[in-house]
């Protein structure tokens, strides 16, 4: 279960507060799929990175009861002068995995080759979406966090990703931002549809659909 408690966000920029989440609450169960939906700047990201870790909320509480995956797309987490081994050998050591058999789940899906052993600052931004990909995987979480800059780019590596996230971990859960509203329909549960910082729930994920679409 992932449970977030009445969470608020904000941001100081250039002397003044922004509130970009506004008393948001929700709940994932295990192998629900959550649609998150809204305009460029509607919080969609923040939401993800809040539930992520990367970011803390300002106030109100978040629970999580299962293993959530790092957002996918977010690459910040690379030490950047350690070569792409080398970040593998750490996240092993921290998710308590065998190197071995994760570094060939890896080497198998990102198909980075010689690129593994050379410094991440070194790659490029898709390069590092595929290592990070390819790691979440190799972990193997209840939930995954997917912000939509995980399903562009290659087409040959999009279409894996889709298949891996959609088929064959269909009975994980997800939590998806995406502005893919067909897509979003077809893969999720329920919905989450965000203006102004609060948030605004579907059990129906079309009608959420309609909703975003007349924003």
């Amino acid at each position: 279960m992932i449970r977030l408690q009445n969470v608020f966000k904000s941001y100081r920029v250039h002397g003044e507060t922004k509130l970009v989440l506004n008393d948001i609450s929700l709940e994932v169960a295990r192998g629900h799929k959550l649609a998150l939906m809204g305009r460029n700047g509607a919080g969609k990201s923040t939401l993800i990175r809040l539930i992520g870790g990367v970011e803390l909320p300002t106030s109100g509480k978040i629970d999580l009861r299962m293993r959530v995956s790092w957002p996918l797309g977010f690459t910040g987490a690379f030490q950047g002068s350690l070569t792409g081994y080398d970040n593998m050998r750490f996240i092993s050591r921290i998710y308590r995995r065998d190197f071995n058999t994760l570094a060939k789940t890896v080497e198998d899906f990102a198909e980075l080759g010689e690129a593994l052993r050379k410094p991440v600052k070194t790659y490029s931004s898709g390069m590092r979406a595929r290592l990070a990909f390819a790691l979440s995987i190799a972990i193997d979480f209840d939930c995954y966090l997917i912000d939509e800059v995980i399903l562009v780019g290659d087409q040959r590596f999009h279409e894996r990703c889709r298949q891996h996230l959609f088929d064959r971990q269909a009975g994980r859960a997800l939590i998806i931002a995406s502005h893919d509203t067909g897509l979003l329909t077809q893969i999720c549960d329920s919905a989450l549809v965000l203006e102004g910082g609060r948030a605004r729930h579907f059990t129906n994920v079309a009608e959420a659909a309609e909703n975003y679409r007349a924003l």
